[in-house]
């Protein structure tokens, strides 16, 4: 990744001889060689170590190395993007890809019953770009009251006021259409753009919206309850992620950057006396490294890979790591407060109709090259997601604050032809052919309830302590009663908005063969739907919290309110991990505002 002189300048170029000229201290799996810099690939040291190319990670390492007087490494487990990433509706192939870590929670008896094995899919992204690089792309920031709690809860300058202006930092919303002006920006990083295809079933979700007495609205504006076409991470109809708004647009022009793919972080160095964090031990091409940091280790691998990376290092519940074997640093409840949007994808909705998208109809040559030439046609609605809906239920409490999302898909799972989405969401192909098979090929299109604000709460454990083995994952879906009873009213909304005088000219009608498990019971109960949530409800891929921000006295916080990991001079965490409370919206964009003030906040205190 070495930069020629060339146009560069002799200062850069003196610069990076000298850097280039220091040894690398590295550890082969079984030896210890030291490897000349070309064959390492590495610097002996660095101001920065940055772990994870996610949202996180990608947006710090290009505000970090926005100082030129700064060595930023940038370290990821994973590979770069390929051309099929970019195709928002191909968005569920990427879970069965290499692009995903593949991960799976634990047994429970309260949540995932009916899927594959009775264990949820736990997607998350393994590339540059983290899971912007296979998410379904949907643009939200959550609600105003969402970040005034965090303040409430001790966390000075994390409230709405504060983090508004990150998000316009962020942002390019200068293609979108019918927005909140006063509440976007143009001319950030990050591409926002509506989908570029003609929906007819978007248009009677907007207007059953209003017909059932809400209002059309931009979700990321003055008003989140409402109903929206959906924003979404894309430019020209393509995806762009993390890496391709945060990285890819400056790596030749910055020098003291460096990116480096498929090298897996298995250990942050501390020193155990002074509790300071100096570097991190990678293995990349089977062979292990030792590379030092001179300021700080900032961990953004995500909710599920931050805590796993902390406790392996010797940061966690004490008596967790010392059941494995693994010396304790710090004592502190690294792990803990897992939290997660669950959905109910599995609703289909039957039309007499063509009007619906499935995996046989974007065959027809002229999508194909509507899409390559134009950028537009059905390519480009993410994750097949044409629209969303923030609404209450008679549970909510606050004004303007949803504790549910409907999201309007293009088409449903018996149109799953090729089997991307049931694979996503884990559903057993003998779920598929008891309920789906019977209506295979017909146009359906599918309503997904999101529940926003679960009370359940789920943690992350070592298995043992070797840094290549996945950690257990308990997620604790459903756990809390409470979370069941508000996405039951979720589905009845979604079966109303079904049955509006928008859809009656196609004769719509809730698919209604009984979902396994549940066939005893009353078809549309209350008791039915329970039933159906335990059985299939899946993850929306929204994990936060286990690194969780909080005041000094507070007992279960392991970063304080700069994100600094307490006790423990050197280390930050800047992912989802640090979230004290999971926002009624769509995490990646929030994730992004995270980093985004996080990397204000290290330049200040490096300043001083």
């Amino acid at each position: 990744m070495w930069l020629k002189c060339i146009g560069v300048g002799l200062v850069v170029c003196a610069i990076e001889a000298q850097m280039f000229g220091n040894l690398i201290e590295t550890v082969r799996l079984y030896s210890d060689p030291v490897l000349s810099p070309p064959e390492a690939d590495f610097m002996y040291e660095y101001d920065f170590i940055v772990v994870g190319a996610g949202s996180g990670g990608s947006v710090v390492a290009n505000r970090l190395s926005e100082n030129w007087n700064w060595t930023v490494l940038l370290l990821e487990a994973g590979k770069d993007e390929n051309l099929l990433t970019d195709v928002p509706l191909m968005a569920a192939l990427q879970t069965s890809s290499s692009y995903n870590w593949g991960y799976k929670s634990e047994v429970m008896k309260s949540g995932c019953l009916g899927l594959i094995g009775k264990r949820c899919n736990i997607p998350r992204g393994k590339a540059l770009g983290g899971t912007s690089v296979m998410n379904f792309m949907l643009y939200t920031r959550g609600n105003k009251l969402d970040y005034d709690e965090w303040e409430s809860l001790g966390n000075k300058g994390w409230s709405y006021k504060d983090v508004f202006k990150y998000f316009l930092k962020s942002e390019d919303c200068s293609k979108c259409e019918s927005i909140d002006k006063d509440y976007h920006a143009n001319g950030g990083y990050l591409k926002i753009q509506h989908p570029q295809y003609n929906s007819p079933i978007l248009k009677r979700f907007l207007k059953a919206g209003s017909e059932l007495g809400y209002k059309i609205s931009d979700p990321n504006g003055k008003n989140h309850i409402g109903f929206s076409q959906a924003q979404a991470t894309m430019v020209n109809g393509r995806r762009c992620s993390a890496n391709k708004a945060f990285l890819k647009p400056l790596l030749q022009t910055r020098p003291l950057l460096q990116v480096t793919t498929r090298a897996r972080v298995t250990k942050i160095l501390i020193n155990p006396k002074t509790k300071r964090a100096y570097g991190v031990e990678v293995i990349k091409n089977r062979i292990k490294y030792v590379i030092r940091a001179r300021k700080e280790v900032i961990v953004s691998a995500g909710t599920i890979n931050s805590p796993h990376l902390l406790m392996l290092s010797g940061i966690g519940p004490k008596e967790d790591l010392e059941k494995v074997n693994i010396n304790v640093i710090k004592d502190a409840k690294v792990g803990h407060n897992l939290q997660d949007h669950m959905a109910f994808s599995t609703l289909a909705f039957l039309v007499n109709q063509s009007v619906t998208v499935s995996d046989a109809s974007v065959q027809n040559p002229s999508d194909v090259l509507n899409y390559v030439i134009n950028g537009k046609g059905p390519f480009t609605i993410p994750g097949g997601s044409l629209g969303l809906a923030f609404i209450q239920t008679k549970y909510a409490k606050k004004k303007d604050y949803p504790d549910m999302e409907l999201v309007l898909g293009a088409g449903a799972l018996n149109q799953d032809t090729f089997g991307t989405m049931r694979a996503l969401l884990g559903i057993p192909d003998s779920f598929n052919e008891r309920v789906y098979v019977p209506i295979t090929g017909r146009p359906a299109f599918a309503i997904a309830t999101v529940l926003m604000r679960p009370k359940s709460r789920g943690k992350i454990q070592l298995k043992d302590n070797n840094p290549l083995h996945w950690p257990k994952i308990i997620p604790n879906y459903f756990q809390n009663e409470d979370d069941v009873k508000v996405m039951v009213e979720g589905i009845k909304a979604a079966v109303a908005v079904s049955r509006t005088r928008a859809f009656a000219d196609l004769g719509t009608r809730l698919h209604d063969i009984p979902f396994p498990g549940c066939e005893k019971l009353r078809f549309e109960s209350d008791e039915y739907w329970s039933c159906a949530v335990r059985q299939v409800s899946t993850t929306l891929g929204h994990h936060v919290g286990t690194c969780k921000m909080g005041p000094d006295n507070h007992p279960d916080a392991v970063v304080d309110q700069r994100l600094r990991v307490k006790g423990i001079q050197g280390l930050r965490v800047v992912d989802g991990s640090v979230m004290p409370n999971i926002v009624a919206g769509h995490t990646n964009s929030v994730i992004m505002m995270i980093a985004e003030k996080a990397s204000d906040m290290i330049k200040e205190d490096w300043r001083r």
